[in-house]
C-alpha cells in the first residue's frame, strides 16, 4: 500500500475513534426521540360510519379514497349511527367516528377519551310522512305539528343511531308521551321499504342530505317532509340543536321541489378520534375535512365548515392548526411521510444539535491528544533510562539495550503526516541520550 495512502487511512480511523463516543451519543437521542415521538403514523385506521346507504357511509368512502393517496388504508366499520360510534370509539375498537351532537350519551369522562376535529356538516332532523295518512287528521294532508302524530306508526331509527334519544327529546318538549304513537326502531333500509309499502306513516332519520334515502324520499310522489315552524324555539331551547331551511327548489328547480321554503331543525355532526389516535392521523383527517366539507351545500355556504364550533368534546390541537391555517409549509413541497417526520422531529433534532454542538468541540484536542500520546509515551521510558543511568541503578550495556530496545519499538510507531515532526524530534532525543551514554562508556 503506498504510504500516503495508508496515513490518510490511519488519520481517518484516528479521527472516527475520537468522534465515535460523540456519533454513538447524538444517534441514540435520536432513537431515543424517535420512539418517544412517535413521528411515523400507523398504515391503517378504523373508521366508524353509520349504517348502509346513510350519509355517513357515504362520507366514509370519500375519506377512505381521499387518504389513500398518502398510503393509508380507510377501514370503514359500518354501524348503526352516533351511540354506536361513540362507544366504539370509548372501547378502542375504532380509531375515528362521525357522532351527531345531542344524539349520543356525551359524559364528562369522554373528555379524556375522545377529541373533537371539528365540526363537518349539520343533519336536519328529516320527518318523512305519508300524505295519505295526513289526509285522516287534515283535509290539506299537512302536518303541522308533532302532536299530529299521536297513533301514528312511526319509525325512529335503531338505538345506535341515537335518533331515538333526539327525537325522545323533541316528543319531551312538546309534553307528548311516547307511548302516545306506535313507535318502532328498524334501520334505515327495511324502514324505508316498510314506510313505502304502507306499513308505517312516518319515518326519522337524522342525515346530511347527500343521503341516498333522503333524496330519494324528497323526490317521491306520495311522500311529505314536515315544516318544523318552531325551529327557532327548538335552536333557542337546545344548543346542540341549529334552524335550518330547506330552500325552495332546492332539490330540483324544474320540478319547484320543495314547493316553499322548509323549515327544519340540524344538529352538527363531528368527527371524534380516540385520544390515542396518532397526531399525524389526526391532521391529515382534518385537512381533508376542509377539502370535503369545505364547499356550499343545502344548508351551508363555501367554507362554513369544516367549523371549530358546536363542539362537546375538547377540540385536538392538530385539528385546530389544520383548519385555521390549512396544510403545514413542508407538506406543499414535501412527500406527505417525509414531511411529517421532519415536522415532529425537527424541535427534538435542534435540541440534540445544541447539545451535541458544544461537545463536538471536544473532538479536536481529543484527536490531538490520541495522536500525540503515542509519542510521548515513550518519553517516560526515555527519561526512565537516563534516572537508572544517573543513581546507578543498572549498569551501562543494559542502559544501551534498553535504549536500542526503546529505539526499536519507536520504529514501529506510526503518526500522520501533520505529526511526524514529534516523532522525529523523539528519535533525535533517543540518539542524544544514546550519544551521552558511549561518551561515558568511551
Amino acid at each position: 500500500m503506498p504510504a500516503n495512502i495508508r496515513y490518510t487511512l490511519l488519520s481517518l480511523r484516528d479521527l472516527l475513534v475520537s468522534i465515535g463516543p460523540f456519533a454513538i451519543l447524538t444517534v441514540a437521542l435520536l432513537v431515543l426521540a424517535y420512539w418517544w415521538l412517535d413521528p411515523t403514523p400507523p398504515k391503517r385506521v378504523v373508521l366508524a360510519t353509520g349504517p348502509e346507504q346513510s350519509a355517513y357511509d357515504e362520507f366514509g368512502k370519500r375519506y377512505q379514497q381521499a387518504l389513500a393517496r398518502y398510503g393509508i388504508t380507510v377501514e370503514l366499520m359500518r354501524t348503526e349511527g352516533s351511540s354506536d360510534n361513540l362507544r366504539l370509539l370509548r372501547d378502542g375498537d375504532a380509531d375515528l367516528g362521525f357522532v351527531q351532537g345531542g344524539s349520543a350519551d356525551i359524559a364528562y369522562d369522554d373528555e379524556e377519551s375522545v377529541v373533537s376535529l371539528g365540526s363537518l356538516f349539520v343533519e336536519p332532523l328529516w320527518l318523512f310522512y305519508r300524505e295519505d295518512s295526513a289526509r285522516r287528521i287534515s283535509e290539506d294532508g299537512v302536518l303541522s305539528n308533532l302532536s299530529d302524530l299521536r297513533g301514528w306508526r312511526v319509525n325512529v331509527g335503531t338505538a345506535g343511531s341515537g335518533v331515538p334519544r333526539l327525537f325522545g327529546t323533541l316528543l319531551d318538549a312538546n309534553r307528548i308521551d311516547p307511548d302516545d304513537l306506535i313507535l318502532s326502531e328498524m334501520a334505515q333500509t327495511p324502514a324505508t321499504v316498510a314506510f313505502l309499502d304502507g306499513e308505517l306513516d312516518a319515518v326519522v332519520f337524522a342525515s346530511a342530505p347527500e343521503s341516498l334515502i333522503v333524496q330519494m324520499l324528497l323526490q317521491t310522489p306520495g311522500v311529505r317532509l314536515m315544516d318544523f315552524g318552531q325551529n327557532e324555539a327548538y335552536g333557542r331551547r337546545f344548543g346542540y340543536l341549529t334552524p335550518v331551511v330547506l330552500p325552495q327548489g332546492v332539490v330540483d328547480l324544474a320540478a319547484n321541489n320543495p314547493p316553499e321554503d322548509m323549515r327544519l331543525v340540524a344538529s352538527t355532526t363531528s368527527l371524534l378520534a380516540g385520544s390515542r389516535t396518532h397526531p399525524a392521523i389526526l391532521q391529515l383527517f382534518a385537512q381533508t375535512a376542509t377539502g370535503l366539507h369545505g364547499g356550499a351545500s343545502w344548508f351551508s355556504r363555501a367554507r362554513q365548515y369544516p367549523s371549530l364550533q358546536h363542539s362537546e368534546v375538547p377540540l385536538s390541537p392538530e385539528a385546530v392548526r389544520a383548519i385555521r391555517n390549512g396544510p403545514p409549509f413542508l407538506q406543499r413541497y414535501l412527500p406527505f411521510w417525509l414531511a411529517n417526520l421532519v415536522e415532529r422531529m425537527w424541535l427534538a433534532m435542534g435540541l440534540i444539535i445544541a447539545l451535541a454542538l458544544p461537545l463536538s468541540r471536544i473532538v479536536p484536542p481529543l484527536y490531538t491528544f490520541r495522536i500525540r500520546s503515542r509519542v510521548f509515551r515513550w518519553y517516560a521510558e526515555l527519561r526512565g533510562i537516563e534516572q537508572d543511568h544517573d543513581n546507578g541503578t543498572r549498569s551501562l550495556p543494559a542502559l544501551l539495550d534498553a535504549l536500542d530496545e526503546l529505539e526499536s519499538k519507536v520504529q514501529k510507531v506510526v503518526v500522520p503526516l501533520l505529526y511526524a515532526d514529534e516523532l522525529y524530534a523523539l528519535r533525535a532525543n533517543i540518539q542524544l541520550v544514546r550519544k551521552k551514554l558511549q561518551r561515558i562508556q568511551g
